[in-house]
């Protein structure tokens, strides 16, 4: 089992920035991929950034390519989340997830079998 708990959520003016963490307990060996995603009231939950533990590679939504940069410290077992020029469409609560088992589509959140309770991003105009 491997638990996350998201931090660093909170309310912000547009262009702003904020750092999201998830820190990962429990039997973190096998977390292949490690992504956050976002749900708004009445959304779907969508993929935001994504990365793969051991290759590094990362994977991001065109919505917030250029303003938002996922990492991972592996001696942590920490995600992180920077996110940078806010938008109010970037309000949403935001979860971290792990996937213990090949990852095709890093984005995809049928891809996670752990997820976090949630950490709320508010960006206001």
């Amino acid at each position: 089992q491997v638990q996350l708990v998201e931090s660093g959520g909170g309310s912000v003016q547009a262009g702003r920035s904020l750092r999201l963490s998830c820190a990962a307990s429990g039997y973190t060996d096998n977390n292949y991929c490690m992504g956050w995603f976002r749900q708004a009231p009445g959304e779907e939950r969508e993929g935001v950034a994504a990365i793969y533990t051991f290759g590094r590679s990362t994977y991001y939504a065109d919505s917030v390519k250029g303003r938002f940069i996922i990492s991972q410290d592996n001696a942590k077992n920490t995600l992180y989340l920077q996110m940078n020029s806010l938008k109010p469409e970037d309000t949403a609560m935001y979860y971290c997830a792990a996937s213990s088992g090949h990852t095709a589509a890093p984005l995809r959140s049928f891809e996670y079998n752990y997820w976090g309770q949630g950490t709320q991003v508010t960006v206001s105009s």
